[in-house]
């Protein structure tokens, strides 16, 4: 959870100096030097990744390549209650945020008028989460996975639930100071859960980490792009949509995690995957 809070942390620092990047790039050059600078960085990092990363599997601890192998893997994280119960939540978790990157340039250039100050409202709520997790980090060490994932979801949730209500109250268009102070906090809240629900979902499939992390990307990925699509989609000229996608996600994360945490012992443990 440690390592997946690090890793997160540096993840979350891209979309909150990217849309600063690209606004420097159009104050200085055509919108098509945007293209030009993309084609740059992935030619970089191309480079990069082949003189620069190993191979982190030695060879004498890969598994050969079947079809059988594979659809035991899959089996195994799909009926496995921990991988699956956070995989579902991590679905649920991304799907409220897509939902609000969707509607966010909406939101803030249009419903409030920022116009270029967009991207730093922008970076400061993405900094948000990058902070939550460089903290989580830190804080993982003492309090422990479970308990700064369920701490973070109950003040997630009820936080969502009374400002769905404030918002219902005022027509859909809250103060743009409550409602950076709503997403500072609700972000900072999912920044925490969103490396320990990696880290929890991963804990039962280290014999099979790499199929289990791919299945875990493809589960996660199925659940949060219709829903962030659905999200974005709704917008209406106010805010009610996209509170509604963070409370309805957070409601239907404490069902999941209560039924992961109900499982008998056996369960939580148990594998059905082998050689």
């Amino acid at each position: 959870a440690r390592v997946m809070s690090f890793v997160m942390t540096i993840f979350i620092f891209v979309p909150a100096i990217a849309p600063t990047l690209g606004q420097a790039i159009l104050m200085i050059a055509h919108w098509r030097a945007i293209f030009a600078a993309l084609l740059a960085c992935g030619i970089f990092t191309l480079v990069w990744l082949a003189t620069r990363l190993p191979e982190t599997l030695p060879i004498e601890r890969r598994i050969p390549f079947s079809f059988r192998r594979i659809k035991l893997a899959i089996q195994e994280v799909c009926t496995h209650r921990v991988s699956i119960g956070y995989t579902i939540s991590l679905g649920l978790i991304s799907s409220a945020f897509l939902g609000y990157l969707s509607s966010s340039q909406q939101i803030f250039q249009k419903q409030y008028q920022l116009g270029t100050l967009f991207p730093l409202y922008f970076a400061i709520l993405a900094l948000c989460i990058g902070g939550a997790s460089f903290a989580n980090g830190r804080l993982v060490m003492r309090f422990g996975m479970q308990n700064l994932s369920r701490w973070s979801k109950r003040i997630s949730t009820v936080l969502s639930l009374l400002f769905f209500m404030y918002v219902l109250s005022v027509g859909g268009l809250p103060p743009l100071w409550t409602l950076m102070a709503y997403m500072m906090v609700t972000l900072f809240c999912f920044g925490i859960m969103y490396g320990n629900l990696n880290a929890m979902a991963m804990e039962p499939l280290g014999h099979i980490a790499g199929v289990g992390a791919a299945v875990m990307g493809a589960l996660s990925t199925l659940i949060s792009v219709p829903c962030g699509i659905l999200i974005g989609l709704s917008y209406n000229g106010t805010v009610i949509p996209v509170i509604s996608g963070f409370t309805i996600s957070g409601i239907l994360i404490v069902v999941v995690m209560h039924w992961i945490e109900s499982a008998p012992a056996k369960d939580l443990i148990n594998s059905n995957y082998s050689e």
